[in-house]
């Protein structure tokens, strides 16, 4: 069983965001420390996985959903360009262990993706 993370109080309805997108597997949202002038994450609603090489070994299906997803806002707020990064591992900058993915478009600023 995996650990409770944020992530997982948020799909759960525990914590409350704004859904920028939603299908039956993924949930997306603003980031609440956006380093980016479009800074939205896109995670699924399964807890089981803790990173991008996990579900991509266990769920696939998921994990080109979220891809789906994030092209789609990306569509929506960025005229289609974005970067979408998943950080893996603590050493890499992740701290929140529920797969999720970073959508980013627009200015940066000058940290980017320092911790998520």
């Amino acid at each position: 069983m995996a650990t409770e993370t944020v992530f997982g109080k948020i799909v759960s309805g525990e914590i409350p965001v704004e859904i920028l997108a939603e299908t039956e597997r993924v949930i997306a949202f603003p980031d609440m420390n956006p380093q980016a002038a479009v800074h939205v994450l896109v995670i699924p609603k399964s807890t089981e996985y803790q990173n991008v090489v996990e579900l991509a070994a266990g769920d696939p299906e998921t994990l080109a959903e979220m891809i789906a997803v994030a092209q789609r806002l990306a569509d929506e707020l960025a005229e289609g360009e974005f970067r979408l990064i998943f950080n893996t591992g603590e050493g890499a900058g992740q701290t929140v262990f529920h797969v999720h993915a970073h959508v980013l478009a627009g200015a940066f600023k000058e940290h980017s993706l320092v911790g998520s």
